[in-house]
């Protein structure tokens, strides 16, 4: 539970995306068919600029996208231009019954190099829903997508079809460039059994988990999997515990004397002086 006055996020992750494209290829479309977050500019000086908010599931994370569509006029050029200092993910967008617009993504290409290099991108055709009109080929834009390095998806808001799926796989190529890779696994869905087992290995030391009132098969699975993941040290009561440091205690009774064995050992210390009884000569303090 949070403390009180300390506001609560409502996302893991907060990323700024940009849908560039030419005008009227339906990219206020796009935006539309996202039901849920906000539609209104944080800044009172968006003139050219439509903005929609959205919340996405990726792997167990919340993520907030907060999408701003650059008109395609060339009078809106310059705000493109500021907009995209900022930017994290850019989808490029044409219609895929406008050859035009295909020919176009050229053209956004450069901008982008030269104001936002480096930025992710993503090939998006709209319009799916109009396939019967369809002048651009699919196996086209998809060659193309990948000699320019992108991924491409062809969308379509009426049906709500890969819009949601777009924006989740370059959230995702833009947290795994970040280094957000360590954090979870890529394509990962943990299942109830692998959360039931980081839940109990997290609280509870390996050589603990002998005692646990379990079944042998799910002891020795919890063993497993602390290993497999690394969780094989953990804190309890102001202590560390590890597999190297209570190899020792869960041996048994033979493993607990031979450690104090050892102990001993190195509390032993050579005699000072010869024994009295020692009849050598050489037994001799020089």
């Amino acid at each position: 539970m949070g403390t009180q006055g300390s506001p609560v996020k409502s996302y893991d992750y907060l990323l700024k995306f940009l849908l560039v494209g030419d005008s009227d290829v339906g990219k206020g479309e796009i935006l539309e068919s996202l039901q849920d977050g906000a539609s209104e500019s944080p800044y009172s000086y968006s003139n050219g600029i439509d903005y929609k908010t959205t919340t996405i599931l990726l792997d167990g994370r919340r993520v907030k996208l907060e999408l701003w569509d650059t008109s395609g006029q060339g009078r809106f050029c310059t705000i493109f231009r500021s907009y995209s200092r900022g930017a994290q993910g850019i989808l490029l967008v044409y219609d895929i019954t406008n050859r035009w617009s295909f020919d176009g993504i050229d053209r956004w290409i450069k901008e982008i190099d030269e104001h936002a290099p480096g930025v992710p991108r993503i090939l998006v055709g709209n319009r799916l829903h109009l396939a019967f009109k369809r002048q651009v080929p699919t196996e086209q834009a998809r060659s193309y997508a990948e000699k320019n390095g992108m991924t491409f998806f062809e969308v379509s808001p009426l049906c709500n079809f890969n819009v949601t799926e777009s924006f989740t796989e370059l959230s995702r190529i833009v947290l795994m460039r970040h280094g957000m890779e360590k954090i979870w696994r890529p394509n990962k869905v943990f299942s109830l059994q692998d959360l039931c087992c980081r839940a109990i290995v997290s609280c509870t030391p390996v050589h603990l988990i002998d005692k646990l009132p379990l079944p042998v098969a799910i002891k020795s699975h919890l063993k497993s999997f602390s290993m497999a993941n690394g969780m094989n040290a953990v804190m309890m009561h102001g202590r560390s515990y590890s597999v190297a440091g209570s190899s020792g205690g869960a041996t048994g009774s033979g493993g607990g004397s031979k450690g104090n064995s050892l102990k001993r050992s190195k509390s032993i210390r050579p005699p000072q002086s010869p024994p009295q009884n020692c009849t050598r000569s050489n037994c001799k303090i020089s």
